[in-house]
């Protein structure tokens, strides 16, 4: 139980920590005037390309419409609820932290398009985005680049693996796919809400204060110390800037990680973020200072390589879709990475909470009426169909009302924002 509460804090604490990623970057663009016209033609050709990939008779999908081609008409409306999803991931991810891909794939399966080329989908959107992020604001803060050789090593690795399974679950049944992918979410998601509402009520009791104090909170663990014993050449040295003669850890044990990050990352569609936080400050012992800026670094990598090697060439791309989250998250994150500085870090706590429960509950919801199809037991077509829609609404509706709640909290703070742009500025 300890270490489920260890691993749920080091979650926790990336998402904070990558939120902190995602203001810099906006501010970077919000306070240049050229970087805010790049974004703004940048919006516009992405819908523009969008709109075009949406009518064309073979650039539905990258790789000849083998695995899976929606009909026009519903093609373009997938692409308007991609702008509007992706423009809700940006949201939270700006202001809370929280991967898109946790939100994204729930809700675009919903919709009815294939787990696995949503999965692929969101892999190509989130290496753009990753690309883009990273050429704007370009401190990465304290990249370790042996680490991050080591990490990709690995998480290439994981990636095929991951890829491999998703495809070879797909091609014994769609509807298995579907329902793997689901149980995966059901899992994560289950855990990761249930932990953050329960502390959000722990954290009224002994209010904000204590939360930050604990947050900032984060020792080697013991699991740590005794890998770090471990001495297999060759070893990496990191965090020399904040510890005498800094640290050592073993080579292949980084790569081990980055393989099972991967194999994670290739089979839900999420970038390995938020598993690589905990998993090398919890089990590895690498500072939180080097572990996001080298975790920001290979999220780019391992992106980019599972996005196009292992979804791409097989058909699992809705290029159209990538555009419309792409457009509309880099949109959504600005207006959510301004919530960071006025919100209480509880409140931020609770939403990711009643994020992680909604995308839980859709998938959980939608299950039944996929094991029904699946021979695993039998239940009418109106009630599988009565439960998807209740987790629609249920998702749908925390994501409406989240996005309410961040335009409440950005509109009654712009005087505070100007005054903090103004003194930046002086």
């Amino acid at each position: 139980m300890k270490v489920m509460r260890k691993m749920y804090d080091m979650l926790m604490y990336g998402a904070y920590a990558h939120a902190k990623w995602d203001y810099e970057t906006s501010m970077s663009i919000l306070r240049n005037k050229k970087k805010m016209l790049f974004l703004l033609i940048l919006c516009v050709a992405l819908f523009c390309t969008g709109a075009v990939l949406v009518y064309a008779n073979d650039g539905l999908i990258l790789g000849g419409n083998k695995a899976y081609a929606p009909p026009i008409g519903f093609a373009a409306g997938a692409f308007i609820v991609a702008i509007l999803v992706g423009f809700a991931a940006g949201l939270m991810t700006g202001a809370i932290g929280v991967g898109g891909g946790v939100v994204i794939t729930p809700a675009l399966m919903s919709v009815g398009i294939r787990g696995i080329v949503v999965v692929g989908t969101d892999l190509l959107h989130m290496f753009a985005k990753g690309i883009m992020g990273t050429a704007v604001h370009k401190k990465l803060g304290n990249v370790n680049y042996r680490l991050a050789i080591a990490f990709v090593a690995g998480s290439f690795i994981g990636v095929t693996c991951g890829g491999y399974i998703n495809r070879t679950v797909y091609n014994i049944n769609p509807v298995l796919s579907d329902a793997f992918i689901s149980i995966i979410y059901v899992a994560l998601l289950g855990f990761l809400g249930f932990y953050a509402i329960h502390d959000y009520f722990q954290l009224r009791k002994v209010g904000n204060a204590a939360h930050e104090e604990h947050e900032q909170k984060v020792e080697v663990s013991r699991a740590a110390r005794k890998l770090q014993s471990l001495k297999i050449p060759p070893m990496i040295k990191f965090d020399e800037d904040l510890v005498p003669g800094g640290r050592k850890i073993s080579f292949s044990l980084v790569t081990i990680v980055g393989f099972f990050v991967g194999t994670f990352a290739a089979i839900m569609g999420v970038g390995g973020g938020f598993l690589t936080f905990p998993a090398f400050v919890y089990l590895l012992g690498i500072s939180s200072f080097t572990t996001v800026g080298t975790d920001i670094f290979q999220i780019v990598f391992t992106t980019g390589y599972a996005s196009i090697a292992q979804y791409a060439i097989y058909g699992f791309i809705f290029v159209s879709l990538a555009m419309g989250l792409l457009l509309g998250s880099l949109i959504g994150v600005q207006f959510g990475a301004l919530t960071t500085k006025v919100v209480k870090g509880m409140h931020i706590r609770a939403f990711y909470g009643l994020v992680m429960l909604a995308g839980f509950m859709n998938r959980l919801l939608a299950l039944p009426s996929k094991l029904s199809d699946l021979g695993v037991f039998h239940i009418s077509k109106s009630l599988g169909g009565g439960l998807k829609l209740v987790g629609v609404v249920i998702l749908y509706g925390i994501i409406i009302y989240f996005a309410l709640w961040v335009f409440y909290r950005f509109i009654t703070n712009i005087k505070t924002f100007r005054q903090e742009g103004l003194r930046k500025e002086g």
